[in-house]
């Protein structure tokens, strides 16, 4: 699928590198064995 560019106001497109490294964190962040999501606050 191509990237698309938005151009509007508010949240920009950003550096696939940063995707991946956020998705591959939603399984595993940082060597925890806890996603990014379960972990508390």
């Amino acid at each position: 699928m191509a990237r698309v560019y938005n151009f509007s106001a508010g949240p920009s497109m950003l550096p696939e590198s940063v995707l991946k490294k956020a998705a591959a964190e939603m399984l595993d962040y940082e060597g925890t064995g806890q996603s990014v999501l379960e972990m508390s606050h």
